[in-house]
């Protein structure tokens, strides 16, 4: 069943943000802490290694509330107002790619919709409106 949620980014804090939200919110991470040193290719530093790739927490209703770290040396920056993104979960990849299509309307694109190396369907843009909008797809069809 497709679902919305919200992503969030932090400049190296995820994990004790997320630690914190589940203290309030209770229950279990239904995606546990998986960090950058899980990543199959690149050179990365000590520190950004021990960072958060992503985790998820269910929290009310429910409603998934995930995260990662964002950090600069992979070229991002985790700044007020660019640390939130709705994350489109489609049923189909001809969904992701209606939708992604349709949004990317001068919009900037971030990264094309591909398969990645977790296994899913994958895209990430910016929308004319600045609203930052990610697509995942576990399906392979």
């Amino acid at each position: 069943m497709a679902k919305v949620s919200v992503y969030l980014n932090f400049p190296g804090t995820c994990e004790s943000a997320f630690l914190f939200y589940r203290s309030i919110f209770g229950g279990e991470f239904s995606f546990p802490f998986s960090r950058f040193s899980d990543m199959p290719e690149g050179e990365l530093s000590e520190e950004v290694k021990q960072q958060i790739m992503h985790v998820s927490l269910p929290i009310l209703g429910g409603f998934e509330l995930m995260g990662s770290d964002a950090p600069e040396e992979l070229g991002f920056a985790a700044r007020p107002g660019t640390m939130t993104h709705l994350n489109l979960e489609t049923d189909t990849r001809a969904e992701a790619d209606r939708l992604f299509a349709a949004l990317s309307e001068n919009a900037t694109v971030e990264q094309e919709l591909q398969e990645m190396f977790w296994g899913d369907y994958y895209g990430a843009l910016t929308d004319q409106f600045g609203i930052q909008w990610m697509f995942n797809c576990a399906s392979k069809e």
